[in-house]
């Protein structure tokens, strides 16, 4: 076997950089009859949403998707992983200091506040608190507000004693801190506002109004006001509240600002919850990269007929700034030389497939849309299903899809239109199903993931084993005559031929699912109160016009060619 690895450490300077899935970097995946090669960097953060510089100089960084917090430094952009995934956090979106140096953990969908000692233990703070975001220390107290409409801020103890609510009506609240004045400002996602309270309560007043989609508000050491906006043009408003009172914009071009933190010479640093990565900013809208940014995921992948390679990451529509053979083709802010493009930022975005010169997705939120990158139109086909992922276009032109939660694959109707469009249940009673593909003959098959097998759907609904025992197979792709299946459980390509039954392992060491020798916890809830909570993750696969596969390398947050190898024969 040959390690594809080794192909591309003369070529890119990123590939043997350490990454979230490895820290060596290689790409270990091999295979007798594929080469396999990065079309963008590995990604070292699973998102970036809330920072705080710790006592030891390092900013510490929440990642909601994978649960987990990791340490950054910002001299050298190193990453060491803090809270890891398998500690008791199962989803943290922000964080702050005590006056001690403990660590406060706002764990968003199960609803809990953690504390972090010095020495690395873990307190639960309370589980009285929903969908917890913003979180900030004054001193030894410690404050939290609510993402959800009617949302409370309160004030947390965590030696004891209950919750005091300081006001409840929050439209959204997120990342909060306390201005020069002693107050605490805090934003209102929904109405465009920012607020503030005193911290022993009082009648809370609204301090900005027309802010551009606020997310997180922020205090330099100046004592000037920043709002972080989590719109596409990446805006910051500056707002002197306690000087002139003037407000100015600065314009990043960093799609999905999340947080910010201020070191002690005032430099800024900001996170992206659609792309990772830390970044610092400055005044006039110039930007450094601290933590290279890149896909979340990714989860579903697919390509259109000109070549354009789309990943669905969660949070946008992004995809590979790469050429076909994986080499960039410019840089920009978003991407960085070989990075990620992204092209719309897309809430929710799962399972993915090409259609002409639509894109149609699926989010396991329970909706499917069509989206026209030319016009930037989007539509939506059908809403209320069960955690939707896979999703491929059947020979009448109707978008069938694995709905998972419901144990069904559906049909939706063919044309796009103003209302949203009939379901049609195609097979039922099933397990898991998660991926679903055709074959030239229009035949339908749908991977099941916790069966460990590949059903082929008939015209009655009824489904025949087309292979058993995989390992938690998700993304199917079809070539030719031939079934390809990615195992996330066994972090392998299997091939299964479509005429004689035959399978084959393609390639193995794929990087998807959690980094090796990590065991993942209990998966958080898909919903939080009435809020979006933790989707599940998912390998996507597709097939080239070109015979190529692309596969969504979510363990390190890249897309892989597969390409055959010249003479390669394959061995069953």
């Amino acid at each position: 076997m040959t390690t594809l690895g080794e192909d591309l450490s003369t070529r890119h300077r990123w590939a043997k950089a350490p990454n979230r899935y490895d820290e060596s970097g290689d790409l270990r995946t091999t295979s007798a009859r594929w080469r396999a090669r990065r079309l963008n960097p590995p990604n070292p953060l699973w998102g970036s949403n809330g920072v705080a510089f710790g006592p030891d100089g390092r900013l510490y960084v929440a990642q909601f998707l994978a649960g987990q917090i990791s340490a950054v430094d910002p001299a050298t952009g190193d990453v060491d992983v803090v809270v890891p995934m398998d500690s008791p956090v199962q989803s943290p979106d922000d964080l702050a200091f005590g006056a001690d140096g403990s660590m406060y953990i706002a764990d968003l969908v199960p609803g809990r506040v953690w504390r972090r000692s010095p020495a690395g233990e873990y307190g639960l703070v309370s589980d009285e608190v929903t969908n917890p975001n913003g979180i900030t220390c004054i001193g030894d107290r410690l404050f939290v507000n609510e993402m959800k409409p009617n949302g409370r801020l309160m004030e947390l103890f965590p030696d004891g004693g209950d919750p005091v609510v300081l006001t409840d009506g929050l439209a959204l609240g997120n990342a909060m801190q306390r201005g020069p004045d002693g107050c605490l400002y805090y934003p209102h996602m929904i109405t465009g506002q920012v607020w503030r309270i005193p911290p022993d309560g009082g009648t809370p007043e609204v301090v900005a109004e027309d802010v551009h989609e606020p997310v997180a508000v922020r205090f330099d050491q100046g004592g000037v006001l920043h709002v972080l906006s989590r719109g596409v043009e990446g805006i910051v408003t500056r707002i002197d509240l306690h000087g002139s009172g003037t407000r100015t914009l600065v314009t990043s071009g960093l799609k999905g600002l999340d947080n910010a933190a201020f070191d002690t010479e005032n430099r800024m640093f900001v996170s992206s919850f659609a792309s990772g990565g830390v970044t610092e900013l400055h005044p006039d809208g110039r930007t450094r990269e601290i933590v290279r940014r890149g896909l979340d995921g990714p989860y579903g992948v697919t390509v259109d007929l000109g070549g354009t390679v789309y990943a669905a990451d969660h949070y946008r529509l992004a995809g590979p700034a790469a050429d076909d053979e994986g080499e960039p083709v410019g840089t920009s802010a978003e991407a960085g030389p070989g990075g990620v493009r992204t092209h719309l930022l897309l809430p929710f975005a799962h399972g993915i497939t090409a259609d002409g010169e639509l894109l149609h997705y699926t989010s396991q939120f329970g909706i499917v849309q069509t989206y026209d990158p030319a016009s930037g139109a989007l539509s939506e086909r059908a809403r209320g299903l069960n955690r939707p992922i896979g999703i491929a276009v059947g020979p009448d032109g109707s978008l069938v899809v694995a709905e998972t939660g419901a144990g069904r694959v559906v049909a939706v109707d063919a044309e796009p239109g103003s209302e949203p469009g009939t379901v049609t249940v195609l097979a039922e009673g099933l397990d898991r199903p998660t991926d679903v593909a055709f074959d030239a003959e229009g035949r339908l098959y749908v991977s099941e993931e916790r069966l460990g097998s590949v059903l082929r759907i008939e015209a009655d609904g009824g489904t025949v084993v087309v292979a058993d025992g995989l390992g938690a197979p998700q993304g199917l792709a079809v070539l030719g005559e031939e079934l390809f299946v990615v195992e996330t459980g066994h972090r392998r390509l299997c091939a299964v031929d479509l005429t004689t039954g035959e399978r084959r392992i393609d390639a193995e060491d794929l990087p998807v699912g959690p980094p090796p020798g990590v065991v993942p916890r209990t998966e958080p809830a898909l919903f939080a109160d009435v809020m979006p909570g933790m989707a599940r993750r998912f390998a996507g696969l597709a097939a080239a016009p070109d015979g190529t596969l692309l596969l969504s390398a979510n363990g390190e947050g890249t897309v892989l060619r597969l390409s055959p190898r010249a003479g390669a024969q394959p061995e069953r």
